[in-house]
C-alpha cells in the first residue's frame, strides 16, 4: 500500500507548477480592473457510453446478447470575491449491465455521488495558500445487491444514504486555480451513517458501524489532492487522492475479549481516482477510468468449498485479516458534452 501511496502523491507533487487556468485569469482581471464584482467560474463534463455485444450460433460459446450503459458527470462551480473563494466539485457516475442470460434484468456496475465544497481565504494576496474549511459527502443513488447470492433481489446490501460518508475539516490548502488543489487537515471529523437493516445483519455491524447502531464518528488527519492535466487539446487526465487516518481507531473485541476486527490509526483509508478522457470528435469521446480504494472497514471476503456440503461459501475472517483493496476499472466510448 505504501508504494501505491507514493506513486499517487508523486503525480500530484510533480504537477505543483500547473499552468494558470480560467479561475486564475478571472481573478487577475478583477484585480487589474480594481472591481468588487463577484465572479462565478464553472465548467463540467457529461459522458454517456453504450456498449453492446451479440452472438448467434457461436461455436466458442458466450453471452448471446448484452449491453452496458454508463453515465458520468463531473462539474466545478467556483465563486471568487477579493481573497475569498468558494469552490464546489460534484462527481456522479451510474452504470447498468443487461444480459440475455438473466432476462435483461438490469444489474448495477457503478453508482457514486461525491460532492466536495470548500471555502477558503487567501492568506496573502497574490499567493497560492488558503485557510480553508472542507465539506465532503459520498453516497449512492440506488440499492446495491450481491448478484452471486441466491435470490439476490430479496435483500439489498446498500442504498441511498446507507452508507453515507460526511467529512468536515478545517485546514490549509495550496491551489492553482481549478487545475491543482492540495488540502491537508490535522483535525478532520468524519461520520458514517447507515440503516439498522444493514448494521444488524452481522455481529461486527456494517460499513465500520457497530452492531445495531446507525452512525460512527471519527476524528483524524485528512489529505485531499486533485489535479487536472490537459495533456493535449483533446486529451485530459484527472487524478484525485484522498487519505484519512482515524486517531480513535482500535481493535474491536466481543464480550469474551476476542478480536472481532483489527484496526489502528496506521490503517490509512485511501481513495485514488484516475480518469483519462480523449475527445475523438465534437461530441464523442473515449473514457478510461480506474479507482482504487482501501478501507479497513470493508473486509476481504474470499470463498472456499465446504468439505461437508460441497457448496461454495464465503470466508470472512475479520479477526485475522485487515481490509483489502477495492478496484474498479471503466472503459467507454460514447457521447461527450463539455461546458
Amino acid at each position: 500500500m505504501k508504494r501505491v501511496l507514493l506513486i499517487a502523491l508523486s503525480i500530484l507533487t510533480l504537477s505543483a507548477q500547473a499552468q494558470l487556468d480560467k479561475t486564475d485569469s478571472v481573478r487577475t482581471n478583477l484585480s487589474m480592473n480594481n472591481t468588487d464584482t463577484v465572479a462565478w467560474v464553472y465548467n463540467g463534463t457529461f459522458n454517456l457510453g453504450i456498449n453492446e455485444g451479440f452472438l448467434h450460433n457461436w461455436a466458442a460459446g458466450g453471452e448471446i446478447a448484452s449491453a452496458t450503459v454508463n453515465g458520468l458527470f463531473s462539474g466545478v462551480l467556483n465563486r471568487l470575491y477579493h481573497r475569498h473563494i468558494w469552490s464546489n466539485n460534484l462527481d456522479m457516475t451510474y452504470s447498468l449491465f443487461y444480459a440475455y442470460s438473466n432476462n435483461f434484468t438490469p444489474r448495477k456496475m457503478d453508482d457514486r455521488i461525491d460532492y466536495t465544497s470548500k471555502y477558503g481565504y487567501q492568506l496573502k494576496e497574490g499567493k497560492d495558500f488558503y485557510l480553508t474549511t472542507l465539506f465532503n459527502f459520498k453516497s449512492q443513488f440506488t440499492k446495491g445487491y450481491d448478484y452471486e447470492a441466491d435470490n439476490w433481489d430479496t435483500f439489498s446490501t446498500s442504498k441511498f444514504l446507507a452508507p453515507a460518508y460526511f467529512i468536515l475539516a478545517p485546514g490549509i490548502e495550496y491551489r492553482k486555480g481549478t487545475n491543482l488543489s492540495l488540502f491537508i487537515s490535522p483535525v478532520a471529523g468524519r461520520m458514517t451513517v447507515a440503516s439498522k437493516i444493514y448494521t444488524e445483519r452481522a455481529p461486527e455491524g456494517a460499513f465500520g458501524i457497530a452492531y445495531g447502531k446507525t452512525a460512527r464518528y471519527e476524528l483524524g488527519a485528512y489529505f485531499s489532492g486533485r489535479y487536472v492535466a490537459n495533456i493535449t487539446e483533446n486529451l485530459t487526465y484527472k487524478v484525485r487522492v484522498d487519505l484519512y487516518s482515524n486517531y480513535l481507531a482500535k481493535d474491536y473485541t466481543d464480550s469474551l475479549g476476542n478480536v472481532v476486527k483489527k484496526d489502528s490509526p496506521g490503517n490509512v483509508d485511501v481513495l485514488w481516482d484516475n480518469l483519462f478522457s480523449w475527445k475523438l470528435a465534437k461530441y464523442f469521446s473515449l473514457t478510461l477510468g480506474g479507482t482504487f480504494i482501501y478501507d479497513n472497514d470493508i473486509p476481504y471476503v474470499s470463498t472456499e468449498v465446504d468439505k461437508t456440503t460441497g457448496q461454495v461459501v464465503e470466508k470472512n475472517d475479520l479477526g485475522n485479516q485487515l481490509g483489502w483493496w477495492q478496484i474498479k476499472q471503466v472503459f467507454s466510448i460514447g457521447f461527450l458534452y463539455k461546458f
